[in-house]
């Protein structure tokens, strides 16, 4: 009988190898110690009605967006520290839990792995508890799609992996489009009032990636908002 479990499993774990397609990332992980994994479970009480004992998740959305930013230091060091900093007074009421996204994508394609896949990270209102967040460095000022051939390439093999790994995942949503999930159930966000304007990463890039990974039957999100 164990052999017989022991054979199963080996052959699950060759099977998902064989499947999900092989895609270099680097990890480097941002602060994320028990501070900060702490202040996650108060945001899931907070935010989501939910009393956790880990701070894991189900993926079901892949959000994408740009950093605002040109510098790949600078864009990290941002989502480094475990509490917000202090110029982010936009969102400071909702939560002193700094915000963070499972990858960082450079301007030359190369993927970061920043924390856990399957951990929660503070990247979107209403739907952290099931999103995987992916930034990427550029998007200078907050207002034109600036990102790089080598940057779209990332995404795709990025958003490959990610749903051969995690086949949970159903939607694709760029971050500009995250208020359109609120008439879903994944939309959790008790708090009426928190709610931020978002142009990243746009709709040239959202529609560049669909067209790209059609195959995946990836979900977009609902109209009407």
């Amino acid at each position: 009988m164990i052999k017989t479990l022991l054979l199963s499993l080996s052959l699950t774990s060759l099977l998902l190898s064989s499947t999900v397609p092989k895609i270099n990332i680097v990890d480097k992980p941002i602060d994320f110690g028990k501070e900060r994994i702490s202040m996650t479970k108060e945001y899931i009480r907070k935010h989501y009605g939910k009393k956790v004992k880990n701070i894991k998740i189900i993926p079901r959305i892949i959000v994408l967006h740009w950093t605002a930013e040109m510098s790949f230091n600078k864009s990290f060091k941002r989502l480094q520290p475990q509490k917000l900093l202090t110029d982010r007074k936009d969102i400071a009421k909702a939560s002193a839990l700094n915000v963070s996204a499972q990858f960082l994508i450079a301007r030359d394609g190369t993927i970061y792995r920043l924390m856990p896949e399957n951990w929660m990270a503070r990247h979107v209102i209403g739907l952290n508890y099931s999103s995987i967040g992916v930034e990427n460095v550029g998007g200078k000022g907050n207002k034109k799609d600036d990102l790089t051939p080598a940057q779209r390439k990332a995404n795709i093999k990025l958003i490959q992996y990610l749903k051969a790994k995690y086949p949970t995942i159903e939607y694709l949503i760029g971050h500009h489009e995250y208020r359109q999930m609120e008439g879903t159930s994944l939309w959790l966000e008790q708090d009426k009032g928190y709610r931020t304007v978002k142009s990243d990463p746009g709709k040239k890039f959202m529609s560049e990636m669909r067209t790209a990974i059609k195959d995946l039957h990836l979900k977009t999100p609902p109209k009407g908002r």
